[in-house]
């Protein structure tokens, strides 16, 4: 309920500010609006969406997530141009900026609760709004979200191999969607700019996760009930327990990781019968053991860019010691969700 009163409040502010910023639309995202939370929902993430024509995109390194932007011809609105760089790439930076500086302002203006912007993090896409209402404490992640109708880069041709799972039919469904990209900084970019843009599929992945079957009817009302997303649960608050128990050495895991391995188990066991809602046990351990063999090879495949390894080569000792870690609990019946 708080948030839906403050997105709104601040979307409304930012289309009458910035002329550039008129026509975004939020879109929620993440694990609670996939229904995978288990904890409190204290934790909240929030698109938005600007719908982009005719952009170019141009790859900033080789592993074809990442992306510069330009304009194919010049942008109607004029507003735009202060968000281009010299060489007429869009620079990420100036237009999270922009934003940033927006909800700032605004965030004084909403009543009946505290409202603050938190400080901005290295590397991260998102505004992180911080609503304090005693005894809640929620944050918010806004990630501004470029949307283009246009057909998906070359790097993702093979990947999204969900053929056997939901079907080729499906999989051309989803290819035919708008490709989403992320103000996000590459860390590989040769010169720092943070004017890259990361592609996204959490729309996607959302609609994934909500129709999960390889059967139309798996968990309707009159389904057969299944326990896919039950250890996409226990694997997300699996990897939250231990990141609460050692912050440091697993600060660069994220849910995202779990999610990847989660959705490389649904191709390698595709059959609904194959996750009886009886076996969630079973099936949990088979989709950890998935990850823990990932984490061993350093080698966590992107769902939709196979060339794009989640997993870098330099984080071989923290990879080992998540996996030690997890073996542990395996071993000897999850002692970190008792504690």
């Amino acid at each position: 309920t708080l948030v839906n009163k403050v997105v709104p409040h601040l979307v409304q502010a930012i289309c009458d500010k910035e002329s550039c910023f008129s026509s975004i639309k939020p879109q929620s995202a993440g694990s609670y609006y996939e229904r995978v939370k288990i904890s409190e929902p204290n934790e909240f993430d929030i698109m938005l969406v600007m719908p982009v024509t005719r952009i170019q995109l141009d790859e900033s390194d080789d592993t074809g997530a990442y992306y510069y932007v330009s304009f194919k011809r010049n942008p109607k609105e004029k507003g735009w141009l202060k968000f281009l760089e010299e060489d007429g790439k869009l620079s990420a930076f100036k237009m999270l900026q922009a934003l940033r500086e927006i909800i700032k302002q605004e965030v004084k203006n909403i009543k009946g609760m505290e409202v603050t912007v938190a400080r901005k993090k290295a590397g991260s896409p998102a505004i992180t709004l911080q609503i304090k209402k005693p005894p809640l404490e929620i944050s918010v992640d806004i990630i501004l979200t470029l949307e283009a109708q246009q057909s998906w880069p070359p790097s993702t041709q093979a990947g999204l191999k969900i053929e056997q799972w939901l079907g080729t039919k499906k999989r051309r469904d989803f290819r035919f969607k708008s490709i989403y990209l992320v103000a996000k900084q590459n860390k590989r970019e040769k010169v720092l700019r943070g004017n890259t843009w990361r592609l996204s599929f959490s729309h996607i992945e959302k609609d994934m996760i909500k129709n999960h079957g390889n059967s139309k009817t798996c968990c309707e009302s009159n389904g057969p009930k299944c326990c896919r997303k039950g250890c996409l649960k226990l694997l997300k608050f699996l990897l939250e327990q231990l990141k609460r128990k050692y912050p440091k050495e697993l600060e660069k895991f994220c849910s995202y990781h779990v999610k990847t391995a989660f959705l490389h188990s649904c191709v390698m066991w595709p059959n609904d019968t194959d996750w009886h809602l009886g076996n969630l046990d079973h099936s949990f351990q088979q989709c950890l053991g998935l990850f823990v063999d990932c984490l061993h090879k350093s080698q966590l495949t992107h769902f939709f860019i196979p060339q794009y390894n989640l997993l870098s080569q330099e984080d071989k000792a923290r990879h080992h010691f998540l996996s030690r870690k997890i073996c542990y609990e395996l071993n000897n019946g999850f002692p970190v969700f008792h504690e």
